[in-house]
């Protein structure tokens, strides 16, 4: 097993983790937890999450509000668009995480997990108790089933860990098998997460058929409800579900119903909220947190605003430029549409500059890049591939930072002397290329980004300026995944949440054998040997300064590459709640993160 670098002291700087030695245990017996890095906090015998409350009462209902639809009720397929919740509600796995660590996994449909001395294999005992959501038990039978078919059939997103897998057979009455191809740690953490479902279910029917009707049986707390495609889909909490009384599970999932209510914009959505059909709403605008919230239901406390802190990295949200498009091959390209973005006037205009921006993937976290040049363990990994990174990745990369005007004249005359260096010359008033084709592209938008599409009307009139001519095009969700799996657009909105302890999932996002597969997450298309080559140290790093540098050195290659347009961040996530919901007073490290925190471990008082 790897060296303890994490798990000692979460809160802190990771470079200074290294002082706590780099010898860690190694799994040689059934365990009742995993961490990435040295062991899990929690002991065999632990009563619930530290961030969970036993005691919390369990019924009333939480009602979310979304923008869109759904077509299927199949969340583990390429077709249809499933809610996005319904994974995280209705399917257990054979591990679960705490929120409180970077990533250590307990025992969940497994009672316990065993691993090589260099997590060659990984082996899961089943709980003999662990029950669907039809009374059956979870057999080893399923959970193969399950691995084989969600790897080789299954959303583009389970098919790279199956690659990794060089066997997986029964070994005990309860003992599942499972052996690797390559020398990746992290493999048997994921291994851990993999959804189980029920695999009598699917004997006679087509797994890939996207469907409102072939709901996959789960063994998770709550099974679907009442469903209205366009409209809503409720989530109705097990009385018999079998693992509440774990201490993963003790104090979560205390909602007798979860409902989604979907609307055609966002703007709907906040109105919906206002009028009570919604009892819990995320806001995602500092501006507006501080200025539409002064409804009658705030006034009179039935409403309350709650700010909840994390120590996560920032990720990136922002536009994504298709680099396998011929307009944005280029860096210089690329860097010329950063360069007339004018973040400091449209944060001004649209959060009154309340959030500060996304500087590098892994801002706002120790694993964030350092500000110019490249120095010590970073510089070295990196040198090796000097010749093929783009400016900046050694140098130092900053985003460009405007006087705040709506002209934004240095932006735009830099952009313009880029995009001459590139080839593109503007005739007529339009910027054209060498063989005389215009600079056109399109902006694909999902219907309802209303805030995406403001940060459109501001930042087009801008590459209108430089000859560019701009398409926004605004479709429904369907439209939207099914062009952004067949990668087919040039921009489109891009948000990508990273993690205090980043590993295999960096390949699905930037990896070059990603870059053209259908359903990849690498939408940017990024093909890098030197992004290869960070990953895969960091991987296989079991010095703790070695892995924060190769981090640290994949945000640079990224950041260099110049393929997302960042927008702004959030220091805290912002949410508007009845007051009769409730949440803990302890706040994991992640902070808000998915549905692990809200709703799981919310309930209401009502």
């Amino acid at each position: 097993m790897r060296p303890n670098y994490f798990h000692v002291a979460p809160l802190v700087g990771l470079a200074a983790l290294a002082v706590f030695g780099l010898s860690g245990p190694t799994l040689a017996e059934p365990a009742h937890g995993i961490a990435m890095y040295g062991y899990p906090a929690l002991p065999p015998d632990f009563v619930s999450l530290p961030y969970a409350n036993p005691e919390a009462p369990k019924g009333g209902r939480i009602t979310f509000g979304e923008v869109g639809t759904f077509d299927s009720l199949n969340p583990f397929i390429l077709k249809g668009n499933a809610p996005w919740q319904q994974r995280a509600h209705l399917y257990e796995s054979l591990m679960g995480r705490s929120r409180d660590e970077p990533f250590t996994l307990y025992g969940l449909l497994a009672e316990s997990i065993e691993t090589g001395p260099n997590r060659e294999w990984v082996e899961f005992t089943l709980r003999p108790e662990a029950r669907f959501s039809d009374g059956s038990p979870v057999t080893v039978e399923d959970v193969i089933w399950s691995f084989e078919t969600l790897g080789t059939v299954g959303h583009p997103r389970y098919l790279t860990f199956w690659t990794s897998v060089s066997g997986i057979e029964q070994v005990g009455e309860r003992t599942i098998r499972i052996a690797f191809s390559e020398d990746n740690a992290e493999l048997a953490l994921i291994a851990g997460l993999r959804p189980i479902l029920k695999k009598a279910q699917w004997d006679d029917t087509d797994f890939t058929r996207s469907s409102l009707s072939d709901v996959p049986i789960g063994s998770g707390p709550y099974v679907i409800g009442d469903y209205e495609p366009g409209r809503y889909v409720t989530f109705q909490r097990d009385p018999d579900y079998w693992g509440a009384d774990l201490g993963l599970r003790r104090g979560t999932n205390n909602f007798d119903q979860i409902r989604i209510e979907y609307f055609g914009d966002a703007g709907v959505v906040f109105e919906a909220f206002k009028a009570g059909t919604l009892t819990v709403l995320r806001e995602q605008n500092a501006e507006l947190w501080q200025t539409r919230f002064d409804f009658p239901a705030i006034d009179s406390g039935d409403v309350v605003k709650s700010e909840i802190p994390d120590q996560r990295p920032s990720g990136m949200q922002g536009l994504v430029m298709n680099s396998r498009r011929p307009v944005f091959a280029d860096w210089r390209v690329r860097e010329a549409m950063i360069q007339a973005f004018n973040f400091e006037y449209v944060n001004d205009t649209l959060t009154g500059g309340r959030q500060p921006r996304i500087t590098s993937y892994f801002s706002n976290s120790s694993l964030g890049m350092e500000h110019g040049p490249a120095t010590g363990v970073v510089r070295d990994l990196l040198e090796p591939f000097a010749a093929d990174l783009p400016p900046g990745a050694l140098e130092g990369y900053d985003l460009p930072v405007s006087d705040g005007s709506a002209r934004n004249r240095a932006g735009i005359r830099a952009a313009s002397d880029l995009l001459a260096e590139a080839g593109w010359t503007v005739e007529d008033g339009q910027l054209r290329g060498p063989d005389g084709q215009p600079f056109a592209f399109e902006v694909l938008l999902r219907k309802g980004s209303q805030e995406t599409q403001s940060i459109m009307d501001i930042y087009a009139r801008a590459l209108e300026r430089l000859g560019m001519q701009v398409t926004v095009s605004t479709v429904d969700d369907a439209q939207w995944e099914e062009r952004k799996n067949a990668l087919d657009f040039d921009v489109t909105y891009f948000e990508r949440a990273l993690s205090l302890s980043p590993g295999t999932e960096q390949r699905y996002y930037w990896a070059s054998d990603q870059a053209d597969q259908p359903g990849s997450r690498n939408l940017m298309g990024v093909k890098s040997p030197a992004v290869d080559a960070m990953i895969d140290t960091l991987l296989t790093a079991e010095d703790p300064e070695v892995f924060t540098g190769a981090v640290k050195a994949l945000d640079r290659a990224l950041m260099a590459g110049r393929y997302v347009i960042p927008f702004y961040r959030r220091d805290a996530s912002m949410i508007a709640h009845a007051s009769s919901l409730r949440y803990p007073d302890t706040l994991p490290i992640y902070g808000d993160w998915g549905t692990e925190w809200l709703p799981e471990v919310w309930w209401s008082e009502e």
